[in-house]
């Protein structure tokens, strides 16, 4: 791995990192700043007394990018913020973020997860997106002892996906997730598809062979049923499948007017434009993905096909929510987002930022961060604000993970004169009451 990948880079480059004096910040407990919704950084006293390390695992290249984009602006932000240190039990702490792109690839993740352990020695791990990025790190890091926090997949995949069972002790003992689960999507689904929009209540689902489509055909596909849709489920299918013209034939023959599907992007892409060449979409009423379609370039890549496209949403720039460590606001960080690179916002902003405050808060809560099994117990018991939301770990649902809303959205054509093509609206808010909701459920109009 060179040093641009590894994020300890020098010169020009926005994510380098810097070699400064931390100093120690006097006269504040931890536990007083972080009920405050606080960070308690250093001031300018005198030099650290030690350098935590940090591993960031996200998928910058490859199928799943599209989870990756933001991170350069994001980590920018948090080193600005910790570049005088962090004061942790009596002692100012340096914050070295070592990130690395797992090319979307579960193996490498798994490969990189070890290589941050072994060679970088790490004090905690931080990974997000899927469970091709997450689930290998975590294991990386149950097998060796380190702390890990991680988001942005189903917490069933997480937790039952890597062996779990209901009802019995957690195995896990070092790795912790605090994200949505197959219960937000039932709450969001259902406030949608009861909605104002009207079909035969006929559901076409496209669930691939994988942790994610397998957890949510198990959980999510049931609960469904029993509210009254009935459910059309030709199978798993292997991710990188290029042809669908079977399923498209069985969701047609049926008369699906509702289709949902967690795919990965590139297998949406081109299901929906087979579905689109064989008349399925013209007899689509809403069109509910998950996975794909969470952002603008996504979306804008289906070019007709994508406006009126409905999602579940985990970050919104209109979130009630600011970032403990930054400061920053749900919708300054949009704007600061677009400011820097010239692009469309995307909910990923926030859940990466959120990974950040809650990571560097459980460090904070140990009272000795070098201490791998005393931040792995504050993990345990974490309670913190972020950007998506407070988290509580007491709470669960199970051990080792903490249930984050998702809210109800469509992707809709921007009004004349806008910055960008597209415009992403909150259409329900059943799982999340604090989030305001800004227009009604479109029907899709393939």
């Amino acid at each position: 791995m060179d040093e641009k990948q590894s994020g300890r880079q020098t010169g020009a480059d926005p994510l380098a990192v810097t070699r400064r004096d931390f100093v120690k910040t006097a006269g504040y407990g931890v536990g007083a700043l972080a009920m405050a919704g606080t960070v308690a950084l250093a001031n300018p006293a005198r030099a650290a007394d030690a350098t935590l390390k940090v591993g960031f695992v996200s998928p910058l290249t490859g199928p799943l990018a599209g989870f990756g984009e933001t991170d350069p602006y994001i980590l920018t932000q948090v080193r600005k913020a910790l570049e005088k240190g962090v004061a942790i039990g009596g002692k100012t702490y340096g914050v070295e973020i070592i990130n690395k792109d797992t090319q979307s690839d579960p193996v490498r993740s798994g490969q990189l997860a070890k290589e941050l352990i072994e060679s970088d020695k790490v004090d905690m791990m931080l990974s997000t997106s899927t469970p091709e990025v997450v689930n290998p790190v975590a294991d990386a890091c149950e097998a060796a002892g380190v702390p890990s926090l991680s988001t942005v997949m189903p917490w069933e995949a997480f937790y039952f996906g890597r062996g779990a069972k209901p009802g019995q002790p957690s195995p896990f003992k070092w790795s912790y997730l605090f994200s949505f689960g197959a219960h937000d999507f039932f709450n969001c689904y259902v406030s949608q598809w009861n909605g104002p929009v009207k079909t035969n209540k006929k559901v076409a689902v496209l669930y691939p062979n994988d942790a994610d489509g397998n957890g949510i055909r198990e959980h999510l596909a049931p609960a469904l049923a029993k509210a009254g849709f009935t459910i059309v489920d030709p199978g798993g299918y292997e991710d990188g499948t290029t042809d669908f013209s079977s399923q498209i034939a069985k969701f047609k023959a049926e008369n699906c007017e509702i289709f949902n599907t967690f795919p990965i992007p590139p297998d949406f892409a081109t299901f929906w434009r087979q579905a689109a060449q064989q008349g399925y979409t013209k007899m689509v009423k809403i069109a509910q993905i998950a996975k794909t379609g969470l952002f603008p370039s996504q979306v804008e890549a289906l070019g007709s096909l994508g406006p009126g496209i409905a999602s579940a949403c985990y970050w919104h720039k209109d979130f009630p929510y600011k970032s403990p460590l930054t400061g920053l606001a749900s919708n300054e960080i949009a704007e600061g987002y677009e400011k820097a690179s010239g692009k469309q916002w995307t909910q990923q902003l926030g859940a990466t930022m959120s990974l950040f405050d809650a990571g560097i808060a459980a460090l904070q809560a140990s009272g000795n961060p070098t201490d791998k099994a005393g931040v792995a117990k504050a993990l345990s018991t974490l309670k913190t604000p972020t950007t998506v939301g407070p988290i509580d770990f007491t709470k669960g649902p199970v051990p080792n993970c903490f249930n984050t809303p998702i809210i109800g959205t469509q992707w809709i054509k921007a009004k004349p004169g806008s910055k960008f093509k597209l415009d992403l609206v909150i259409t329900e808010n059943a799982n999340d009451k604090n989030v305001p909701v800004q227009a009604q459920l479109r029907p899709y109009n393939g």
